[in-house]
This record gives structure tokens, sequence and C-alpha cells, in this order.
């Protein structure tokens, strides 16, 4: 039974406690990250860590507090990539990203929402894609692309990730509790099917658009594994390939790498706190729809 402390359970202020050391261990690495990126490497690696860099570091006339952002984009060789691997990251995410969310969308309309034989084979085909890992398919996917003539070029490093069969699921999951009355009140009114999909289906579907919009969005700055096989010159090469290349060329620069580290988390801090409201309702609308 639980006793009451005022008007907040023992239950409620254990989950409170348990919320707070999840956020501290979540947000403690990001603060890090953050404040060492103004640190040199001596500030870094004092024990005990002061959190905020000393007043001489930013007084001092041999070097200001901006030289690790500095080296960060100029690399050891002074033969700037940074913001074309940047460019190269923000292309294929937002691409990826986009067609995910659209293809998705409407196959998850299609599997959640029209009736035809065989409609469970192709869900759960689709689903047993999930059960693949990604190691298994590289090597085949990297003869497809090279024999495509892909390698070393946007189309190679976006086409293999324009659908997911995880977005497919999210979305079909999502327009399950869609209600049909406002379809076929639309198909009463002469719309068209892809007028329902782009009318109504779309603009209802905001906070799981948006979820799967930053999970596939992250999935694709992150990427490591591919980028490495497909883009092999400089200029093609992604964010996550240069912080690679730039952690073994300053192995003895922990602020640099801080820095460098910091640069690539902003735009993945921006389009969370500018989808954020959409992102965190999404679950909210979700129980409603299903209570």
């Amino acid at each position: 039974m639980n006793k009451f402390v005022g008007k907040v359970t023992i239950t409620e202020v254990v989950a409170w406690i348990i919320l707070i050391f999840v956020l501290f261990f979540t947000v403690t690495p990001i603060l890090f990250m953050i404040t060492a990126s103004f640190m040199d490497s001596k500030q870094i690696l004092a024990m005990p860590f002061h959190w905020i860099p000393s007043r001489e570091y930013f007084t001092s006339s041999s070097r200001t507090f901006l030289t690790n952002f500095q080296r960060a984009i100029m690399g050891n060789n002074n033969n700037p990539t940074f913001f074309r691997n940047l460019l190269n990251s923000l292309i294929v995410a937002v691409t990826d990203s986009v067609t995910t969310v659209l293809l998705a969308s409407l196959c998850g309309y299609g599997l959640a929402k029209f009736k035809f034989r065989g409609r469970n084979l192709v869900f759960m085909s689709i689903m047993a894609t999930m059960m693949i890992p990604f190691e298994a398919i590289m090597i085949p996917l990297y003869m497809v692309t090279t024999s495509m003539k892909m390698v070393n070029t946007y189309r190679g490093l976006i086409i293999p990730f324009m659908v997911s069969a995880f977005g497919v699921f999210q979305m079909r999951q999502y327009l399950l509790t869609f209600p049909s009355e406002y379809l076929d009140a639309s198909r009463v009114d002469g719309l068209t099917e892809p007028g329902i999909y782009a009318k109504v289906v779309l603009p209802n579907c905001k906070p799981v658009i948006a979820t799967l919009g930053i999970l596939s969005f992250r999935n694709q700055w992150d990427n490591l594994l591919w980028p490495l096989l497909v883009a092999q010159s400089e200029t093609m090469k992604t964010i996550p390939l240069y912080i690679t290349k730039f952690s073994e060329e300053k192995m003895t620069d922990e602020g640099a790498m801080m820095a460098c580290a910091f640069l690539a988390s902003i735009p993945m801090f921006i389009l969370f706190f500018t989808l954020s409201r959409y992102f965190l309702g999404g679950a909210a609308v979700y129980d409603s729809r299903k209570g």
C-alpha cells in the first residue's frame, strides 16, 4: 500500500528519483563535451575536473578559447574539409529522412487502411528484414553499388537507406489508430486517394512524422560504416569519417577533439529542439487514441 507524503505518494517520489538519475547520467556527457571544447588538454585532464574554464584561459594573450574550434575546422594539415563533410552529411541525412517519411507513410497507410489478400504476409515479410543485421548484407550491397557505379557518389550514400522497415512499422501502428470515418467522409466529399493521403492523413500524423524524421536523421548523421566503404575521396566523406580521421590526427589534443564533436552535434540539437513539441507529444496522442 502506498503511503502518502502530503499529496505525493512514495511511488511517485521513487519515480522522480529514478528520472533524476537517468537525466544526470544522460546530460553529464553532453555538458562535459561542451565545457571541454573551450579548454586545453591540461584543464581537461586536471583532477578534479573544473566544469568552468579558468579565467586565465580566457584572458591569455597566447591563445583564445576559440582555438579548439579553429583546429577542429582546419584539421591537421590546414586543408579544411570540415564544411564540405558537414554539407555531405546534411544532404544525405535530410534526403534519407524525407524519403523515409514519405515512403514509410505510404506503405504504412496501405497496410493499415486497405484490405487486400496477403496484407499480413507483406507486413511480416517487411518486419523480417529487421532481423537481418546490416553487416550480413553490407558486402553484397557494396558489390551492387559498385556494379551500378555509385561508389563515391551521393547516390551510393543515399539510395540504400531511402526507407526503413522500422519506419513502415511505426507508421502502420500509428495509422491503425487513425479513425477510418475521416477517410470515408473524405471519399464522400470527392477526394481521391492521393488527395486523402496528402490532405487528411499526413496533416494528422505530425507527431509520428517528427519522431520518424528525427530518428532517421540521427541514424544517417551517425552512420560511419557505410560511408567508410562508399565515400573514398575526402570531398565525399561525411562528418563521422571526419571525426574519426581527426581523432587519429589529434590524439593528444583533447580540447580540439571535443570541439569537433560539439560542432558535429549542433545540427542534431537544432533538429530536436525544432521538432520537440511534436516528438514529445507523439506518445500522448498515441495513448489517447488507444484509450
